[in-house]
């Protein structure tokens, strides 16, 4: 689906959640305090890293710097999810996942994507309180409305920059290949993306927050230094990402 015509999926369209969450003080309250400091906090030393970034972005090819989408949000809500563009001007008019070698993604953009340094502007995201730096990662319109009654509670909590789906899947390319990605992705990986996104949104504590926040530091390592490609079963991806 083209993002004009995700832009015309009204909030209403999505889905709302009425039943319980884990630990809703903590989701509702602390984690946003802590989500908004820490976002201060990282903002200007990723300033420093971001202008660099923008420049090479805007001087390699042609387009904006940022890369903007909607996407389903917390509480029901639709937003903007911010990037550093790493694919050609109106790559996701044809297939809004990414393939293994694909060709829309410029030569700039395939560093960011595997460093996942295009993801640093989501820190606006976060201090927006449209985000959290963990929590579900959020889907794009078309899949989103899509959600069954007991994957709604996934969008009430906030989506995040990682989450246990970012890290099992975290080359999401390699796993969908390059035949034939939407189908292999929305077959074999978006089923088990959804029934992790729904565990974490049941059971969101400080705790799991923290090992996850230190476990994608590790899997971010393993991709770059000690790459092994990701393996797809039959029934869904046991590994995980998007643009």
């Amino acid at each position: 689906m083209s993002s004009i015509q995700q832009k015309g999926q009204t909030e209403t369209s999505l889905p709302r959640w009425d039943g319980p969450l884990s630990h809703p003080f903590y989701s509702k309250v602390i984690k946003r305090v802590l989500d908004f400091v820490f976002a201060l906090i990282l903002l200007l030393p990723c300033l420093v890293l971001m202008l660099p970034i923008a420049l090479a972005v805007k001087l390699t090819s042609e387009g904006p710097v940022f890369y903007s989408a909607p996407r389903g949000g917390y509480h029901n809500k639709t937003f903007h999810i911010l990037k550093f563009r790493t694919m050609v001007v109106g790559a996701d008019r044809f297939s809004s996942t990414t393939a293994f070698n694909d060709p829309r993604v410029t030569k700039v953009g395939r560093i960011l994507r595997k460093t996942k340094l295009d993801e640093l502007p989501q820190l606006f995201n976060i201090i927006r309180g449209e985000m959290s730096f963990i929590g579900p990662r959020p889907e794009v319109l078309h899949y989103t409305t899509q959600y069954t009654p007991e994957q709604e509670c996934i969008l009430w909590v906030r989506p995040g920059i990682t989450d246990p789906s970012s890290i099992k899947l975290i080359s999401l390319d390699e796993a969908v290949g390059h035949d034939d990605p939407e189908g292999t992705y929305e077959r074999e990986i978006l089923g088990e993306k959804n029934r992790m996104r729904v565990e974490y949104a049941t059971t969101q504590c400080f705790s799991r927050d923290v090992k996850i926040f230190f476990n994608t530091f590790g899997a971010l390592f393993r991709k770059l230094f000690v790459h092994k490609p990701a393996p797809v079963t039959g029934e869904a991806a046991d590994q995980g990402g998007q643009q």
